[in-house]
């Protein structure tokens, strides 16, 4: 499958600085973003194509329901072939949504989960085309995950 446009889904921090450092597999591809309109994100992503989604997203449900409205308008809108995402829970609305529309979903475990699963990263497992972990340890947490090594 040819990938024509991807979608960049995170929080910001910590979870967009490991997306950004995916820069040598999309610097050269049609895509957008989805984070937080919070400094970091807006610096960072200067220049880019940047939708905000709502925060906080840690088991806050109003939220959840507002991103996923915002999901369904984006995806709708850009038609992505494929959503990258790294966590944290706006990764969730977007990810289930994107399934539903026949779309290839990865998953980036972070880096400093050696031995638990995340929150999302339980969520998003069931559905994901391909979930990358960055430790060996995290193998055992995540069956059929692949481990690229750190992307530090």
């Amino acid at each position: 499958m040819e990938c024509k446009k991807i979608g960049l889904v995170g929080s910001s921090g910590g979870h967009l600085t490991h997306l950004y450092m995916l820069k040598p597999f999309w610097q050269k591809k049609d895509r957008f973003w989805v984070t937080f309109d919070k400094e970091d994100a807006r610096s960072l992503l200067e220049g880019e194509r940047v939708y905000p989604c709502y925060y906080p997203t840690n088991r806050n449900l109003k939220n959840l329901l507002k991103n996923t409205v915002v999901a369904w308008k984006v995806l709708r809108k850009e038609k992505p072939d494929l959503l990258i995402s790294s966590g944290a829970a706006v990764a969730v609305p977007f990810f289930y949504l994107a399934k539903l529309m026949g779309k290839k979903l990865i998953y980036v475990e972070v880096y400093d989960r050696i031995d638990k699963p995340t929150l999302t990263g339980r969520l998003v497992y069931p559905i994901v085309d391909c979930f990358i972990v960055q430790w060996e340890e995290q193998k055992q947490v995540y069956k059929k995950a692949v481990n690229l090594g750190s992307i530090f």
